[in-house]
């Protein structure tokens, strides 16, 4: 393949086509980031807090124009993308303005005169990247890691070429140096060589549990350090004491935010019996109200998938489960319109073993699940594979704190709330969403030799 073409998900549309680089090419840009990595690692905090705030301007600047491109690229509300260059320019502002004290020297006890741990970068990083969010999943990334020091290369979805391309864009406008951060135009077959390169030391995948295990099997191979944030399938416990009006917006915000398409979006609703009727009731009024349209126009809620192809594997999922036994609440077909996409959708009674109860359903798809008792709803939320993120909702906030800190079994857990990242907050999971963390103190370490230093 010597080329991409980014189509449109709204009508199936091409938009451009985009070269891949030539073998040299991709050689000339890993020998640049490697180049250049070597003096910006010398910069001083201020110096790289400087660019980085003007960074955060360049996305605010341009934010229409970035936005634009995120819609016509993935199908994203026209709104909720000016929102996520918003948050990409938080997030370089707030490492613009912590990295320091985030990575300064922390003093320890020994028998030493005097000891100490300090943090350096490692070096060139390569970043792979998904779709559903094109820019924040990057900037996540990018923000800390070069603040630390360090160089990033960007491979991202064949499906947001130019979003790749503007993000490289924001850090040459800044005034960051030619090379430090690039993105390449590349297959993904060349993702493996590219970890295996010694100039390369690490790497980071937010993506499928796939690709993620891909990536990892390299990067282990070649002793490198890899942080991934793979799949999710979020449990939302609702409890029988929960103010089911308020559970019931933050279950369907989260579940059809960003059409469906998050890693940390609500996907297993499992709620008590004393309130299920009313929950699931209040629960399908409030899907079906929302409207699926164009994501330009102001009174869409549910804009298309990003692909086709993406749709239709959710759609047989749903018919799978329902053959399978499960109820059909509501949606669940395919709209007579162009473009790619699903309406809401709300699946119940769904047994054991079927991609409703196990699988991660990656779009406005949701499912319900009845129970007992507490107990039964905790040991229904941890019978998954997967391990991102999840959220409790109950009036006795000091149960929902326990439930949270020590019964669930994910690395993000909220009470009273929909789960979301923020840069204040370290971000990750376990079991098969991954390892490592993003965001906060913990996110800018990763990428850093945590050095031990001894003094006699």
């Amino acid at each position: 393949m010597t080329k991409i073409t980014s189509k449109n998900p709204k009508n199936g549309k091409d938009i451009k086509e985009y070269k891949l680089l030539t073998i040299d090419q991709l050689d000339a840009k890993i020998d640049r980031a490697y180049t250049v990595q070597k003096s910006w690692r010398k910069t001083s905090f201020a110096e790289r807090s400087k660019l980085m705030h003007k960074a955060a301007d360049m996305l605010r600047k341009n934010k229409d124009k970035y936005a634009q491109h995120i819609t016509d690229e993935m199908g994203k509300l026209y709104s909720s993308a000016q929102d996520e260059i918003e948050k990409c320019a938080w997030v370089c502002e707030y490492y613009a303005d912590h990295a320091k004290q985030h990575l300064a020297d922390e003093l320890l006890e020994s028998d030493a005169s005097r000891s100490m741990i300090s943090y350096a970068p490692l070096g060139v990083v390569l970043a792979v990247m998904p779709w559903n969010y094109p820019f924040w999943q990057v900037l996540r990334f990018a923000a800390p890691a070069l603040m630390a020091g360090n160089a990033g290369m960007l491979k991202h979805a064949s499906n947001v070429p130019q979003c790749a391309l503007d993000i490289e864009e924001v850090f040459e406008q800044a005034g960051f140096p030619a090379g430090l951060f690039t993105t390449l135009l590349i297959d993904t077959d060349e993702v493996e060589g590219i970890i295996q390169d010694s100039r390369v030391v690490a790497c980071t995948l937010t993506g499928s549990e796939g690709a993620g295990r891909a990536v990892a099997e390299t990067a282990g191979s070649e002793l490198k350090k890899c942080v991934l944030e793979l799949g999710g399938s979020d449990p939302y416990i609702i409890l029988e004491d929960a103010d089911l009006d308020h559970a019931v917006e933050q279950c369907v915000t989260s579940r059809l935010l960003n059409s469906g398409q998050s890693c940390i979006g609500a996907k297993r609703f499992i709620v008590l019996e004393q309130v299920y009727d009313e929950f699931l009731e209040k629960f399908t009024d409030a899907m079906s109200s929302k409207t699926i349209g164009d994501p330009y126009e102001s009174d869409t809620d549910v804009s298309p998938m990003a692909r086709i192809d993406l749709r239709d594997e959710l759609h047989q999922q749903v018919r799978d489960t329902v053959d399978a036994g499960a109820t059909l609440q509501l949606g669940g077909f395919i709209p007579d319109r162009d473009g790619a996409y699903y309406p809401p959708t709300i699946l119940t009674d769904i047994p054991e073993g079927t991609p409703g109860y196990e699988e991660e359903l990656f779009g406005p798809v949701a499912s319900v699940f009845k129970v007992s008792d507490e107990n039964e709803a905790i040991a229904l939320a941890n019978d998954s594979d997967f391990g991102l993120g999840g959220a409790v909702f109950t009036r006795d906030v000091e149960r929902g704190e326990r439930i949270a800190r020590e019964e669930l079994e994910a690395g993000c857990c909220f009470v009273n709330h929909y789960v979301k990242s923020d840069p204040r907050l370290p971000f990750g999971g376990i079991k098969n969403s991954g390892y490592g963390r993003e965001l906060s103190h913990l996110g800018i370490r990763e990428f850093c030799n945590i050095k031990t230093v001894y003094i006699k």
